[in-house]
Parts: structure tokens; sequence; C-alpha cells
């Protein structure tokens, strides 16, 4: 495949047994036909079903009220489930949906239920087919002139197409990812003359479409470059010069076919990576969970390995904030070889040469992450070493017994040795007697789990063990970790017994913890976890460690092989 987009609104999937076809029903051919391109990725969309009183004409004439019905889309996630088991090894699958805007009040609600029955899309696109007036934009000419006559008038029906697309941002702006084919009216009624002109024409229809731009901006929502247009006859969706506005007030843009036939697949991808340079894009979005990852349009060494570690690191950083948020593309800082992202993000800071890493930054939170584990030299502190089996619940025995002695861990570094055992280096506060106490306590009664725990004076904490990519900082506190498929990240109350909570949590439920860091700030305590067991049990327990956990964030780093 000589030219490759990772869609967002891509190939529509079919409708099953309804009366009238929409989409591909073949969708293990369509993926097997993507497997030999030799294309990475494939991403299926579906309509959302609509209130009866939204037909096109053919609905209506045929008495048929739910082209796209319940059933075929409440079937569409287990759909897309047996499809990644069967191909899920030979191609990344991703899918979600095109939320209908049905108006406010009823079709509001209407919509949020469609939302929670696409369990775990990977994204949201919102769209304008019709009309308050029940009428489509998209039907056919007949509808077209029906909706015209109805509003008075070419620029009236613009007019209203504008204001029901900021109605739909406004009241379903923190449902939605991405804006759908923004100037779709152009299919059957030219586009004002103003939009040939939208940064700088005063007319009204201008004046509200730059508004309605704005609101994409401000939203942190993406534009859809949608293809279909080029088939269709009427160009690209969004025309040239609502792109370029677009990129000026740096709105995301997600690229799709929006295709509906089998034999469309991968039609105009070399126009889709060629159009929006011409508006001065450089990359585009596609999704995995509601998570934005970056994407060049046109790659160049090295680039997929870096935009690999980029995308993880916005996944890492994201997640530890509410849903809503997490579509939000943060600021960054590039050192090392990343440095040559700096020309494509604007605001972007340089890192120093030899530090070859990525800082993310959102709020009052950050990561900094690399593919290199630093060199750094050996510091020699007085602490606790101790190696012991790896298994849930022994780690937790240690961090008790120092607890009751009234010690705090400060630092901790625990490494899984892959051998039934794991090492534990921890430094602490509290009198000698005390942690001596402790250790005596640990080997008494616990013995049996610990192989040797012991005070040494001249305690080297190790090389974090051989992974794929680290976590070298937290919220700038020094935290050198291998990434792995299930995180926890927690900001705490720096005093003893609060990491026992969590510790204590996590063992009750069988949740092994492989690896650890701690690191501390004043008042605060920063922990990383590396865990092991099921992930709804391990966020909700999160969600229930007390006040005295500022954040606790279950970290789920989907299709992440560590």
């Amino acid at each position: 495949m000589e030219h490759f987009i990772y869609e967002t609104h891509g190939i529509h999937v079919g409708t099953g047994n309804d009366h009238i076809k929409h989409g591909v029903d073949e969708i293990e051919a369509i993926t097997e036909k993507a497997i030999a391109a030799g294309a990475p990725s494939i991403t299926f969309i579906i309509h959302t079903p609509r209130l009866t009183r939204f037909r096109y004409e053919t609905e209506t004439r045929l008495d048929i009220k739910f082209i796209r019905g319940d059933t075929a889309y409440l079937e569409y996630p287990k759909k897309i489930a047996m499809l990644k088991a069967k191909y899920g090894s030979q191609i990344d699958i991703k899918y979600g949906i095109e939320l209908e805007w049905l108006g406010s009040g009823l079709g509001l609600q209407w919509n949020r239920s469609k939302v929670f029955q696409a369990a775990d899309a990977d994204f949201v696109v919102g769209s304008v087919h019709f009309s308050k007036e029940g009428l489509p934009y998209d039907g056919s000419p007949q509808e077209t002139k029906e909706l015209m006559k109805l509003r008075g008038g070419s620029e009236n029906y613009w007019a209203g197409y504008i204001e029901e697309m900021i109605q739909m941002i406004e009241e379903m702006g923190d449902m939605i990812q991405v804006v759908g084919h923004v100037d779709l009216p152009k299919l059957y009624v030219d586009a004002p003359a103003c939009l040939a002109d939208i940064e700088n024409s005063s007319h009204p229809i201008a004046r509200r479409f730059r508004t309605l731009l704005e609101m994409i901006a401000d939203r942190n929502l993406g534009l859809d470059v949608n293809l279909a247009g080029l088939k269709k006859g009427c160009g690209i969706y969004p025309s040239l010069p609502i792109l370029q506005l677009a990129r000026k007030l740096n709105i995301v843009i997600a690229i799709g076919t929006d295709c509906h036939v089998l034999e469309h697949y991968g039609h105009n991808y070399a126009e889709g990576i060629s159009y929006p340079q011409f508006a001065g894009y450089t990359q585009y979005v596609s999704f995995s969970h509601t998570v934005p990852q970056k994407r060049p349009l046109v790659s160049l060494d090295g680039d997929e390995e870096r935009y690999r570690v980029l995308n993880l690191g916005i996944q890492l950083l994201n997640r530890r904030f509410a849903d809503h948020k997490q579509r939000r593309i943060p600021r960054f800082s590039f050192g090392g070889t990343f440095r040559s992202f700096l020309e494509k993000y604007d605001g972007s800071t340089p890192l120093a040469l030899d530090d070859d890493a990525i800082t993310i930054r959102r709020e009052n939170r950050s990561i900094t992450i690399s593919n290199r584990v630093p060199e750094k030299p050996a510091v020699k502190v007085k602490g606790i070493y101790s190696l012991h089996k790896d298994r849930p619940g022994v780690l937790s025995i240690l961090f008790n017994t120092l607890a009751s002695e009234e010690i705090n861990v400060e630092t901790a570094y625990l490494n899984s040795n892959g051998d039934g055992t794991a090492s534990a280096y921890l430094t602490l506060s509290g009198e000698d007697a005390m942690i001596e106490e402790a250790i005596a306590f640990v080997k008494g009664t616990a013995g049996d789990n610990f192989i040797s725990v012991e005070i040494q004076e001249q305690l080297i904490q190790p090389e974090p063990k051989q992974g794929r990519d680290y976590l070298l900082e937290l919220d700038g506190v020094e935290m050198t970790i291998p990434l792995s498929p299930q995180m926890i990240i927690t900001k705490h109350d720096n005093s003893a017994g609060v990491l026992l909570v969590l510790l204590s949590a996590l063992a009750s439920k069988e949740v092994n913890v492989k690896d650890l860091q701690l690191g501390e700030r004043g008042v605060h305590g920063f922990a990383v976890l590396g865990v092991e067991g099921d992930p709804y049990v391990i966020r909700r327990l999160v969600r229930k460690l007390g006040p005295q956990f500022s954040e606790a964030s279950h970290i789920v780093l989907h299709g992440y092989q560590s």
C-alpha cells in the first residue's frame, strides 16, 4: 500500500437485515482486504439509530422507521470484538460511532444513551444530517428543494445548518471527539460565496461559520477531513478556505474516507494526505479509547518509533484526567532524537541534546517518557533491601510492619526478577532501633515469604529492569520505571502508612505489584506501580483509597506490549 491513513470517519458497518442497505456488511472480507494490502490498521464506524421523525424520503415511502435499527447497533460492539479475536494479531482494529444530532430535549438524551450503548468505542463523530424540520441535508435533490423552499432560499438553508452545528457542539460537545463533514450542505447547494473568503468576510454566514470553528477549537475537538465528497462530486469536506482557517485556529484534523462500499476501501488516500498539506497541516490525529494519537502526513526516517513513544506518552498523561478531558492535546518538550518534533508543535520547548526524552504537560501534571533508560551515577544510601517471593500481598507485609513502627517509606524501587522473586530497595524516615525491630518482626512472622530482608548502610539502587519504554519523571519528580500494560499512579500525603492503604487494597484482591517506584517532594509523596490483575477490580479499588490520595489513577495502556 503506497499511501495509508489511520482513519477516523472510516468504513461504515452495514445494517444487516434492515430493508434498506447502508454500509459494508462484509466486515471480515474488508478486513482481509486491508491485511492483504499491508495496512497496519482499519477503522469501522456506524450511524446511531434515529428518532422516527428523522427519515429519508425512501424510508418514509417504504415505511421503514429504523434504517440503522437498535438490533444492528447493539450488536455492533460484539461484531467488532469477534473481528478483533479473529484478526487482531494481524491488524489493529479501531471502531467508533457517528452520533446523529437530533435536537435538544429527547434527542439529546437519546444520543447520550447511544454513546453508552457503544461499549468502549475509540471515538465518537458528531454530525448533522437532518434539519430541525426533519428533512436531510444529504438525502436527494428533491428533499433539498423542499427544505430550501421552507427556509426561503440558499442562504437561509446554509444559515440554518450552521446554527444546528453550533447547537450540536454547544449541547453535545462533551460526548464527541470529532465534528463530521462540517460543510455537508454543499453536496446539493453550493456554499455561499462568503465562505471562499471566510477569514475576512463580514457576511453573517461567514461570521457564524467562524464562530462554529472557534467553538470546535475551544472544546479541543477534531475536524473531520472527509474524502467522501470526492466520489459525490462536491469535493473534500471541508473546503480549503475553511480548512486553512481551522489550521490557524490550531484545530486538529482527523481524516476518513467515509467508505460505504467494499470496493471503495483505501480509495483517495493520496488525496487525503496531500489536501491537508495545502492548508498547512503536517499532522493529523486518530483515536484509541477516545485518546488522540498524533500521526504524520508524511513520515520521515525514524518517525514511526518517535510517534509511537509520543502517542504512548499522550495516553499515559491523558489517562490521569477525567474522561471528558482525555481528548485534549497537551504541551510538549522534546530532547535528543525527539527534537525533530520541535518544528511540528507550536509552543513546544527543547530539552537538552543528550536527554533523549519527551516531557508532556497539562495543567499541573506532567510525565517524561523515553524509549531509552538514562545512565545515572550510582548513589549509595542507607536503606532496606528485600528479596522476597513475587506474589500478591508480600510487599504489603513489609509496608504494614514498617507502618506499625511509625516508619515512613520515602522512596522505593521494586523490581520483579522474572524467576518468582522480586527485589525491593527502600529509603526510610524513622529511628534505627524501630527499623531493626520491624525487620526482626518480618523475619519472625513472615520469614517464609522473605529470602532476605536487611538494613544496608551502602544501599545501591539498581538500574531499572529492561523494558521497552520508561517513565522518567512524574510531575517533575524523578521516577524511573519501565512501563507496563497496567499501571497505577498516585499523589498522596507523604506520611507513614499511606502507601500501606494502597498495597493492602491491592493484596486483598490478589493484585500483584510487579514494579514500584516511590518519590517525594515536600508534603507530597508519589507512587508509580506496574500491576497485574483484573482491571475492573483495580479501577474500583483506586477509587476508594481515601482523601489522603489527591490522585489515584488506574491506567490501562491498551495494546501495549512491555
